[in-house]
C-alpha cells in the first residue's frame, strides 16, 4: 500500500504535499501523530484503530506504556488533505520532528512516515546494525 520515498518541500504555512499514490488510501478519519524516532506518523483509520487498540490495553500503571500512550495520543489529531493534496502541520509537530524546508514521505507498507533529511539518513546508516540480530530475519525467512 504505501512504499517508497519521496522528497517534497513544506511551505512556510507547514503545509505539506502528501504523494498522488499515498492519498487514495488517506481518507476520512486517517491520523498524523508524532512517531518513535523523533518524525512523525501518518496511519489510515484501520492501522490508528489497531495501534489505539493495543496501547489502550497496555498497563497505565506501567512507565514505558504511560511513555507511549503520551507520545502517540497528545500529538495525534485527525489528517486533512486539502485540495492539492497537502496536509497542514502544527507548529507542535514541526518542531518534535524538526521540520523545515525539504522533507522526506516514507511509505512503510501499512503507515507513512515524515522526516528530516538528516535524520532518515542517519536511521538508515542504523539499520545495518539493527539487522545484526537474525532471530527477526529467520522468522521471516529472507
Amino acid at each position: 500500500m504505501f512504499w517508497g520515498e519521496y522528497t517534497h518541500h513544506l511551505d512556510n504555512k507547514g503545509r505539506l504535499i502528501i504523494p498522488a499514490r499515498f492519498r487514495q488510501h488517506l481518507t476520512a478519519q486517517a491520523v498524523l501523530t508524532r512517531g518513535l524516532d523523533h518524525n512523525l506518523v501518518i496511519y489510515p483509520h484501520e492501522t490508528w484503530q489497531a495501534v489505539s487498540r493495543q496501547l489502550s490495553q497496555m498497563p497505565i500503571t506501567h512507565p514505558t506504556a504511560r511513555a507511549l500512550r503520551r507520545l502517540l495520543f497528545s500529538g495525534a489529531l485527525a489528517l486533512s488533505l486539502d485540495k492539492q493534496g497537502r496536509v497542514n502541520i502544527p507548529p507542535y509537530l514541526r518542531e518534535y520532528a524538526a521540520l523545515e524546508g525539504q522533507v522526506l514521505v516514507v511509505g512503510m507498507e501499512t503507515f507513512v512516515e515524515i522526516w528530516q533529511p538528516a535524520r532518515w539518513r542517519d536511521t538508515l546508516d542504523d539499520v545495518a546494525s539493527a539487522l545484526k540480530d537474525a532471530d527477526i530475519l529467520l522468522k521471516l525467512s529472507l
